[in-house]
């Protein structure tokens, strides 16, 4: 998901990209959702048919990872595993031109541990891309403690490109936009299991109250419940902070496959294109 709305960000912008996929098969299913959410933005008038055929031009689909060879940047969309995430860096690492920057695109990993061993480390940064990339204006360009100057300048000049505002982080554990909302929703979790308001209310009380464009809860499910419980664990573990220590409600409601608009359930309910089916009279939808 992270991987084609990216995709579509930096093709908009004009450059022209390589997008490794798993198998054929994926990158075929891959490349018809990327068209479905194309058409999307044309049937709200948002983007043009030529605009559309544009973007579709400039990406490339491969299975091979000997296609990054000739890239000048590269950055990783895989899931947040740590080990997964590390053995693919060393992949690249071995085919990546010497100076060419590795982004690790994560919210909560240690980019120094993850760069540890390979060939040059000091071309490895993060960048924390806030879903979805074609809409939200911010990422955070995170520095390992042996990345290079060179790589993090190239880095935030491409998150100009795409119309970004980088912020400069240096790496710590969930960075700045991780480490401030993840108490903020597993305090709302709380308020929800504790009885003293339901989802929707707490959601309510914080937009109309603190002005948030979508409520803690509802933005937790469109992230998906099972990585907010993911980021909270590894947070709890770095840190040791009791204010990181998942609320039981999460747990259950991932083990019960409630993660949120994927499935169709979480802290709400949603349709099939995602949209939330149980607001509340006086809560009037502000995102599409």
């Amino acid at each position: 998901m992270m991987g084609r709305s990216l995709a579509t960000r930096v093709s908009q912008a004009g450059i022209s990209l390589v997008l490794k996929e798993i198998s054929a098969e994926r990158g075929a299913q891959v490349m018809a959702i990327l068209e479905e959410s194309l058409d999307r933005q044309i049937e709200r008038w948002a983007l043009t048919k030529s605009e559309k055929k544009a973007i579709l031009s400039r990406i490339e689909l491969t299975t091979e990872l000997e296609r990054i060879r000739d890239c000048q940047l590269v950055i990783e969309t895989i899931q947040e595993d740590f080990d997964a995430k590390k053995a693919l860096l060393h992949e690249l690492d071995a085919i990546a031109g010497p100076h060419v920057p590795i982004i690790v695109n994560t919210s909560t990993l240690s980019i120094t541990e993850l760069a540890q061993n390979l060939t040059s480390p000091e071309r490895v940064l993060g960048m924390h891309f806030l879903y979805p990339v074609t809409t939200q204006p911010v990422v955070e360009v995170v520095r390992g403690q042996v990345t290079s100057d060179a790589a993090f300048e190239l880095a935030r000049t491409f998150a100009r490109i795409l119309g970004k505002v980088p912020i400069e982080v240096f790496e710590s554990p969930g960075f700045v936009t991780t480490r401030v909302i993840l108490p903020l929703i597993n305090e709302a979790i709380h308020v929800v299991m504790e009885g003293v308001a339901s989802a929707a209310e707490v959601d309510l009380a914080m937009k109309l109250g603190y002005e948030f464009r979508i409520g803690p809860l509802e933005w937790a499910d469109r992230v998906g419940l099972h990585k907010i419980l993911t980021w909270l664990e590894y947070l709890f573990q770095e840190t040791g902070d009791q204010k990181f220590r998942p609320c039981p409600l999460l747990r259950k409601l991932v083990r019960a496959g409630h993660t949120g608009t994927s499935k169709g359930k979480g802290f709400f309910t949603y349709d099939a294109e995602r949209n939330r089916l149980d607001r509340l009279p006086d809560d009037t939808p502000r995102v599409a």
